[in-house]
């Protein structure tokens, strides 16, 4: 596996990111550490959580698998901003929140720091400068090592980034942002953002809850069971079978999946290869419920698509040409 720097950082990468929300929701404990021995033999370094993944339960089991690990060897990257429980100041990006946040993250992840702290979303009834001043001081203890947002308008990163700097505090080092072949909005403003900035981008879903992995066709009615897109259905998941049952979805499976069929690939891997080749994208992060998924989604590195096989891709999946006011305008308005 190949390293990449993690936005204009020092700091080296696995171009694959293991993701852990299934861990203690849908992958049990000892199938949880076989999946991260499994990708650290693989060569991969990071590995991403969040305090609201299974309420804790996602950090505590990478935690207990963690410390028998050597740290420095490892990148690991968790997030705050969600309720914790019903208490009233359990959540958001407030000073008192993130300060407990943090402690109860190192205890569940069994570390003395962590390597990326990430905003999980924008917090509106927190002021910025409160957030901002706690995370500068979070760097400067030793607790956390970078930060980085995830969830962001464009207007709030930039935002966030040019107070950073007035203020003379760390600034946002990557954005993590759902981007794949089926979710491309983030091309609308955010990756100028980021690639002016400096900011790496880090993929989350980039096979969509198993949209973009060939297993669900065009004649199917419904969901087969047991999927991801049924359980979203159930459960009012963003990857819910009535939101992408569409036209403009299986036209891109379809080039999909003949794509992979050409170059003796499986489709989820070339999903990842196309999100790798993107410009400013630093790795995507993909979860595993099993070990064979796994294996599959290693698979996405060692080899590249064409410039022809990616441009095929990119034309099923572009979005498109107007996204609204002022989107439109200034396109018709670009010098030729």
């Amino acid at each position: 596996m190949d390293y990449r720097f993690l936005g204009r950082t020092g700091l080296k990468v696995s171009e694959l990111c293991l993701g852990t929300m299934t861990f203690g929701r849908e992958t049990e404990e000892t199938l949880s550490h076989q999946i991260l021995d499994t990708f650290v033999e693989a060569g991969g370094n990071f590995l991403d959580t969040a305090d609201i993944y299974s309420r804790g339960m996602s950090e505590e089991i990478v935690g207990r698998w963690l410390k028998d690990q050597p740290r420095d060897d490892l990148i690991i990257a968790t997030k705050v901003r969600f309720p914790m429980s019903d208490k009233p100041n359990d959540v958001g990006v407030s000073r008192k929140h993130i300060c407990a946040a943090i402690e109860n993250s190192l205890r569940r992840l069994q570390t003395d720091y962590i390597d990326l702290y990430q905003l999980h979303c924008w917090d509106e009834t927190t002021p910025l400068e409160e957030t901002l001043s706690t995370l500068d001081t979070l760097v400067k203890s030793g607790k956390v090592r970078y930060i980085g947002a995830s969830n962001y308008t464009s207007w709030q990163l930039q935002k966030a980034m040019d107070m950073s700097c007035c203020k003379g505090w760390e600034g946002f080092v990557s954005l993590q942002a759902l981007y794949n072949l089926l979710d491309r909005d983030v091309e609308r403003g955010l990756t100028d953002v980021c690639q002016r900035e400096g900011l790496g981008i880090l993929c989350w879903s980039p096979l969509r809850g198993g949209w973009l992995t060939g297993k669900y066709r065009r004649d199917m009615s419904v969901p087969p069971a047991g999927t991801r897109a049924k359980a979203a259905e159930e459960h009012g998941w963003g990857e819910a079978w009535s939101i992408y049952n569409t036209d403009h979805t299986w036209a891109i499976v379809e080039e999909l999946v003949a794509v992979a069929a050409e170059i003796g690939k499986s489709p989820a891997q070339v999903a990842l290869n196309w999100v790798l080749n993107r410009p400013v994208v630093t790795y995507p992060i993909f979860g595993a419920r099993t070990l064979e998924q796994l294996d599959d989604n290693l698979g996405a590195v060692g080899w590249s698509l064409s410039k022809e096989q990616m441009k095929r891709l990119d034309e099923v999946s572009k979005l498109p040409n107007s996204g609204g006011y002022p989107y439109n305008f200034i396109e018709q308005a670009k010098r030729k």
